[in-house]
């Protein structure tokens, strides 16, 4: 995983992260399940490339 897109996974997640709390905050439930939604993401983006690295170690390409 490059550092570009490891800077990326953090960024939509800690996105998602402050629109899960503005949403708790604020009582909207839609925005906070939105935010969860991103932080979902970016924890498969980041478990995709974790496989990729993996086996790019595995099979040295």
């Amino acid at each position: 995983m490059s550092l570009g897109d490891k800077i990326g996974n953090k960024a939509e997640e800690l996105g998602g992260k402050a629109k899960e709390a503005a949403g708790s905050a604020t009582g909207n439930e839609e925005l906070r399940a939105e935010g969860q939604a991103d932080q979902a993401k970016a924890g498969l983006k980041g478990a995709v490339e974790n496989v990729k690295d993996a086996a790019k170690d595995l099979f040295g390409k």
